[in-house]
C-alpha cells in the first residue's frame, strides 16, 4: 500500500530550486558579456564548494563520510549535472537565447524519465508515448526557431541545450541512487566539489581571455553562486530525497514559465509566436506524459526503483558498515523511497 505523497515542504523546496534556476539564464546571458561561459562556471562552482565546504564543517548532525564507492557516484553525478550540463548550458545561451533556453529545460524531466524508464526497464504507457513525440515536436518547433531568427549559431545553442538534457537526466538518476545515508547539503557538497574541480580545468580554455570583470558582473557571479548553486541544489536535493525523481523533475515544469518571464525582464528578449508556441507543446507533451505516474501504471516502475535502490544501498552498507541513526533529512534514500511513492540540476 503507497503512504502519503511528498509533503508541502518538498515540493515547496523543489518549487524555490525551478525559481532560482530559473533566473539564472537571462543572468548569465549578462554575465557572458564580460566573462566567458568556462569561467562563469569556474567562479561560481568554485565559490559554491567553498561555501558549502564550510557550511558541512559546522553541520554538528551531519552524517558519516560515504564509502568510496559512494563518494565516486556522487563526484561522477556531479561531474554531469555540473561541469558537463554547464559547459553545455553557458555556451548554449551564448550562442542562443535566455528564452530559447528557457522553453528547451522544459524537455529535460522527459528525458530523466526517459531514462529511468531503460534503466529500470519499465513499460511505457500510451500516454507517456505521446508525449514523448509532443515534446519532441515541440524542441523541433523552438529549435527551427532559432534557425530562423538567429541563424547557425542559434541553432548550435539550441542543440547543445538539449545535449545537456541529457547530461541533467544522467545527474538524476545517479545522484539520486548515491544519496543513501547522506543529508542534501553533504550531496550537495561533494557534488559540487566535483564540478567546480572540472570547471577550473576547463576554464584553463579561456585564460588568454581572462579580464576583471565589472562590478555588476561581479554581483551577478555572486547571486549565481548562492542562489542559484548553493541554494538552488540543496533545495533540490533536499526535496529530491522526499520524492521520486521524476515528480520531482516534473515541478521543474515551472522553469520555463519563470525562465520566459525573466528573459523578458532583465534581457528585454522578445517572445515570437512560433517560440511561443513550441514552448506550450513542449509543456503539454512532458505533462502528457506524467499523468501515469501517479496510477496503477506508476506501481510496476516505482517497485522496480525501490527494489534496485534497496539492492545497491545494501551493497554499499555491507562494504562500508552499518550507517548510524540519523534524522529524517538523512534517512537513507531507498527506505524513504520505499515509503513515500519511490523514485535534473
Amino acid at each position: 500500500m503507497r503512504e502519503r505523497g511528498p509533503s508541502v515542504w518538498a515540493v515547496s523546496a523543489v518549487m524555490a530550486a525551478a525559481l532560482f534556476w530559473s533566473s539564472s539564464y537571462a543572468v548569465t546571458k549578462q554575465v557572458l558579456e564580460d566573462v566567458g561561459p568556462l569561467s562563469i562556471g569556474a567562479i561560481r562552482f568554485a565559490l559554491a564548494a567553498l561555501l558549502l565546504g564550510v557550511m558541512v564543517r559546522l553541520n554538528r548532525h551531519r552524517p558519516a563520510r560515504p564509502d568510496a564507492r559512494q563518494r565516486r557516484q556522487l563526484y561522477l553525478s556531479g561531474f554531469l549535472g555540473i561541469t558537463v550540463y554547464f559547459i553545455l548550458e553557458n555556451i548554449g545561451v551564448d550562442l542562443s537565447t535566455a528564452s530559447d533556453a528557457s522553453l528547451i529545460v522544459a524537455t529535460y524531466p522527459l528525458m530523466t524519465m526517459l531514462l529511468e524508464l531503460v534503466v529500470f526497464r519499465a513499460r511505457m504507457p500510451p500516454l507517456r508515448v505521446a508525449g514523448v513525440l509532443l515534446a519532441t515536436i515541440g524542441a523541433f518547433l523552438v529549435v527551427r526557431n532559432g534557425v530562423q531568427v538567429g541563424g547557425s549559431s542559434r541553432w548550435l545553442g539550441d542543440i547543445l541545450l538539449l545535449l545537456g538534457g541529457l547530461a541533467w537526466a544522467g545527474y538524476n538518476v545517479l545522484g539520486k541512487r548515491a544519496s543513501a545515508g547522506q543529508d542534501a547539503m553533504s550531496v550537495t557538497y561533494y557534488q559540487t566539489l566535483a564540478g567546480a574541480a572540472g570547471f577550473l580545468l576547463a576554464s584553463l580554455l579561456e585564460a588568454g581571455d581572462w579580464r576583471m570583470p565589472s562590478a555588476t558582473a561581479s554581483s551577478l557571479l555572486v547571486y549565481l553562486a548562492v542562489a542559484c548553486s548553493v541554494g538552488g541544489f540543496l533545495l533540490y536535493n533536499y526535496g529530491l530525497r522526499r520524492m521520486a525523481s521524476s515528480v520531482a523533475v516534473n515541478i521543474l515544469n515551472l522553469v520555463p514559465v519563470f525562465g520566459v518571464i525573466g528573459a523578458v525582464v532583465i534581457n528585454g528578449e522578445s517572445i515570437r509566436p512560433a517560440q511561443a508556441a513550441g514552448g506550450v507543446v513542449i509543456i503539454v507533451g512532458v505533462v502528457l506524459s506524467m499523468i501515469e505516474r501517479g496510477q496503477g501504471a506508476a506501481v510496476k516502475s516505482d517497485a522496480d526503483e525501490a527494489e534496485c535502490a534497496e539492492t545497491t544501498t545494501a551493497q554499499a552498507e555491507s562494504e562500508a558498515g552499518p550507517v548510524p541513526d540519523e534524522s529524517e533529512a538523512a534517512v537513507p534514500a531507498a527506505r524513504k523511497a520505499a515509503e513515500i511513492s519511490p523514485g535534473v540540476s
